[in-house]
């Protein structure tokens, strides 16, 4: 599974009150305030996947926190992680560290539907992904794009959309080993085209001669709609309050499971 998903905190009820109450704060700064705020069940956030890469795959497991403890990762250990496919296939995680699950070797192969079990705290957790065909990446590109009078440079992906096949991906950028932006994307205007997609993410803290690295996956249309709906929340234009994305998790757990295959590229900011 991608790291992107350790960036982004999944906001769940008191932690939605925090831009409220920042507001109510400095509008009655005057005024002593004793605010009586229930604590939140903690809920189990379940983030993992399996590629068409040969190599040891991961999952986490965590639980959310109250709004008043410090943001961290929250592992839940002693959880039995299993994941299985209809011909036969049985793998078994073993824990590593606290709350982080890994698989032997293994490589996914597109078309097959992959189920991921876990079992923690006496609750069962399923969720199942079918691994897409592969999309390569073909080229990475730089682009300068004017908004509003000003004009950045952004990276831009290259590929060629299969056609007449319903198609989505999860393009990450990673600078200096981290993930910095990621972004969904479906192929509903693009069937079948040589594709040139912008990421906006800019480029102003690179500088000429550092290596921007992009992983490009090919993701079912669960996984897509919970990456879409998590970069609808992180956005500043965003009109409506965050929600938690659709999981595909039963069970009320949170997070996500991807099976997808990953293409991935480099380029010299220039």
């Amino acid at each position: 599974m991608s790291d992107s998903t350790k960036n982004k905190n999944i906001k769940l009820g008191a932690g939605l009150l925090t831009g409220f109450l920042s507001l109510t704060l400095l509008s009655t700064c005057e005024k002593a305030i004793d605010l009586k705020l229930d604590n939140v069940t903690p809920v189990i956030v379940i983030e993992g996947g399996i590629n068409d890469l040969n190599e040891s795959q991961i999952v986490r497991i965590s639980k959310t926190y109250d709004f008043k403890e410090a943001n961290r990762f929250n592992g839940v250990s002693g959880a039995k992680v299993v994941l299985t496919t209809a011909d036969g296939l049985v793998v078994n995680y073993v824990e590593s560290s606290p709350g982080i699950y890994k698989s032997p070797k293994l490589k996914g192969k597109p078309g097959t539907i992959y189920t991921l079990t876990v079992n923690a705290g006496g609750e069962t957790y399923t969720a199942t992904s079918t691994m897409p065909q592969k999309v390569i990446l073909n080229l990475l590109t730089f682009k300068n794009f004017t908004l509003l009078g000003k004009t950045r440079e952004y990276v831009a992906v290259i590929y060629d959309d299969p056609p007449g096949v319903p198609n989505q991906y999860h393009s990450i950028i990673r600078y200096k080993g981290k993930v910095v932006f990621d972004v969904a994307t479906d192929d509903r205007f693009n069937d079948g085209n040589k594709v040139n997609d912008l990421l906006f993410y800019e480029l102003d803290k690179m500088n000429p001669g550092d290596t921007i690295a992009v992983e490009f996956q090919c993701v079912d249309k669960a996984v897509y709609k919970y990456f879409f709906s998590m970069g609808q929340n992180l956005s500043e234009t965003q009109p409506v309050s965050p929600a938690n994305p659709p999981s595909n998790f039963n069970n009320k757990a949170l997070g996500v499971f991807s099976a997808y295959t990953s293409s991935s590229r480099k380029a010299l900011v220039k």
